[in-house]
């Protein structure tokens, strides 16, 4: 029967009617899986470090309690495989074998079966070999009257396991960054102006509430650049406040901003040339700043003797002074550290450089009698009213005002250290 043009054709039950969908239509959907298919423009890419949530199913993940299954797996599919291989051995030895007499392929045959036999039930039951630790990588046996951070073991952040470790560690980074005097070397720069410097960077470390870490490291990277490098004295503002802007970097949370520093000093430099000055110092460290310092080889001294807060900070405040004596320059932070915690003991009346020191600082007692007395000939000194700022610090009451309490006698050390 004819279709009528402009009528609709008839639909019978059970047949179904083709859907028919315009040009414009077929464009939207193409245009909607593109958009799907593609990132919007500005998009950040995806970022292939990390695992795709589409594809979480292929992704395998081992639960403890499946260890058993898989092993139990592992061991079936392992004597499946033997148990294929002796099959196949069998065929071959048999297909091998033709032309041969029964006797000798029997023979033959078995022998075979039984080196594979042997030979698997000896794999088996191998153990298996268990690497020899090398004698530099052992850890060292503490003893239990030496241990002082077994006590710390459920406070993850003191890192008990590995305390000794790292500090011993930083004791062996102590040989890279060891100085000598530098003064010959500099020009139009003499002890006297690098004092006032310091003097100055610790007034930058008070106003700027910043940590004692970051005044130490700020010094000790001051003091690496001035040993390579010939600076004039109007330029050496400019390099202890760059200093201390990378120290800030390293140390601090939330370290002052560039302009900061360029404040302090006074608008005397230029933001071109601090800049200029942070690329100079780091390329003369080969940007490598991690510098062991004394600040933290004396808290863990410290700790070795369980020392009160107040004789903390009178070791605290020798080790500050220690930083404006030139003389002190290429001593080692770790022998500077045990040198003032010694004073410290002494003045207390704590008792003198004890084995459980001499185990954790690996210095003896005569080790430390040369510091000791530069040190208390440096705090013996008449005072400079112009050098008062780490003076005037330790007097105040936060610090239990130790600037103020009186030296001890140098025979009275002496004596301590001879013990």
């Amino acid at each position: 029967m004819p279709v009528v043009r402009g009528k609709k054709p008839p639909v019978t039950a059970g047949t179904k009617v083709p859907k028919v969908t315009t040009s414009t239509e077929n464009q939207e959907e193409g245009q909607q899986a593109k958009r799907s298919s593609s990132p919007p423009r500005g998009a950040p890419k995806k970022r292939t470090a990390f695992i795709d949530i589409t594809n979480a199913h292929k992704v395998q993940i081992s639960l403890p309690g499946r260890k058993k299954e898989a092993a139990k797996k592992q061991a079936k599919k392992a004597s499946s495989t033997s148990a294929k291989n002796l099959e196949n051995l069998k065929k071959s030895s048999s297909v091998s074998s033709e032309g041969t007499s029964p006797e000798t392929e029997k023979s033959d045959r078995e022998e075979v079966l039984r080196d594979d036999v042997e030979e698997l039930a000896a794999a088996s039951a191998a153990p298996p070999a268990v690497r020899e630790v090398p004698a530099h990588l052992r850890r060292q046996a503490i003893p239990e009257e030496f241990d002082i951070d077994s006590e710390n073991s459920d406070d993850y952040f003191l890192c008990p396991e590995y305390a000794k470790d790292i500090f011993d560690y930083l004791k062996q980074r102590e040989e890279k960054f060891v100085l000598c005097n530098y003064m010959p070397t500099q020009p139009s720069v003499n002890p006297e102006m690098r004092a006032i410097l310091i003097d100055w960077l610790v007034e930058v470390q008070e106003n700027f509430e910043l940590y004692h870490e970051t005044l130490y490291l700020a010094v000790k990277m001051a003091d690496h650049y001035l040993s390579k490098t010939p600076v004039h004295r109007e330029m050496l503002q400019l390099v202890g406040s760059t200093a201390m802007l990378i120290a800030s970097k390293f140390e601090e949370r939330s370290p002052p901003c560039l302009d900061d520093f360029l404040y302090i000093c006074d608008d005397a430099y230029k933001r071109e040339e601090l800049i200029s000055m942070e690329g100079r110092i780091l390329q003369a460290l080969s940007f490598d700043i991690n510098i062991p310092i004394p600040y933290r080889f004396l808290r863990r001294y410290a700790k070795c003797v369980s020392a009160a807060m107040d004789t903390l900070t009178l070791a605290r405040y020798y080790c500050e002074m220690s930083l404006m004596e030139v003389e002190l320059v290429p001593e080692r932070g770790s022998l500077l550290a045990s040198a003032c915690l010694l004073m410290a003991l002494v003045t207390k009346d704590l008792g003198g450089w004890s084995p459980i020191l001499q185990f954790h600082s690996g210095y003896q007692a005569p080790a430390l009698l040369p510091v000791v007395r530069i040190l208390h000939a440096m705090l013996s000194a008449p005072p400079d009213d112009k050098l008062r700022a780490i003076r005037n610090k330790y007097s105040h009451k936060v610090f239990y005002e130790v600037a103020s309490l009186p030296l001890v006698d140098v025979g009275v050390l002496e004596k301590a250290l001879s013990e």
